[in-house]
């Protein structure tokens, strides 16, 4: 089995829809997605950024499609510790601060810290695996312990199309990491598609491989230049790029 997990378009927040920009890259994903084949379920997060984005690939392609409001961005906000009188994303920790806590490298552990147990994220992460683990197990694959059981081995393909932090959600859920290690240390772009598929060494027992992540190669090959958003500054003096 393959899961393929498709970051929206360059967002417009405030409208919870797509920049200009973000339509163009829909605009490119489109064929390239409906070009697979053994498609066998799409999921679409309930945000109208993450539906735009998939317009242009289900129109294109004519898949069923559901919604499932667990693929949503995902939503606790928390009070980091250099920010304490405003509300901030759960990933959106200074890194001088979340390093320092050694349960954030934890799988087991990572909504541990003061400030995650408080917003409830140990809740909501919780709820995106089960989530998760409904739709695999509708396809053949049941979870028992940290692998899955392959009740009908096959070779058939999900999509599902959502955000970035909730796609580490779910990545530290199939692949046994902490969601903070992969909030802080990677970044899908954009319309980017990350792969996961099953490695079935001995009969049943099913290991999910990530194959490739944050691929924009649909972007590139038409001279579309990934977007920026979900990135800070690469130097603290480039005043034109992202701080905080």
């Amino acid at each position: 089995m393959k899961l393929l997990f498709v970051r929206h378009g360059d967002p417009d927040y405030e409208h919870d829809g797509l920049t200009d920009k973000g339509v163009r890259e829909a605009d490119l994903l489109a064929p390239r997605l409906a070009a697979l084949e053994g498609v066998r379920g799409c999921y679409v997060s309930p945000l109208g950024r993450a539906k735009a984005t998939a317009a242009p690939t289900l129109a294109r392609a004519g898949w069923a499609w559901e919604e499932k409001p667990w693929l949503r961005e995902f939503a606790p906000r928390i009070r980091r510790p250099d920010a304490p009188d405003r509300w901030n994303i759960a990933w959106d920790w200074l890194p001088q601060d979340w390093t320092a806590e050694k349960r954030f490298y934890d799988k087991d552990r990572w909504t541990e810290p003061p400030a995650m147990a408080a917003a409830g994220v140990g809740e909501e992460a919780r709820w995106v695996a089960r989530g998760l683990d409904e739709v695999l197990a509708e396809h053949g694959y049941r979870r028992e312990g940290n692998v899955y059981r392959a009740e009908r081995a096959n070779s058939d393909t999900l999509v599902f199309f959502c955000h970035f932090g909730v796609t580490c959600v779910m990545l530290g859920h199939l692949l046994g990491v902490s969601a903070m290690v992969l909030w802080s240390g990677t970044c899908a772009a954009p319309t980017s598609v990350t792969e996961l598929v099953t490695e079935e060494r001995r009969e049943g027992t099913a290991l999910f491989r990530m194959t490739r992540f944050g691929d924009v190669s649909h972007l590139t090959a038409h001279g579309e230049l990934p977007a920026f958003s979900g990135r800070f500054r690469e130097c603290y003096s480039h005043d034109w790029e992202r701080k905080d």
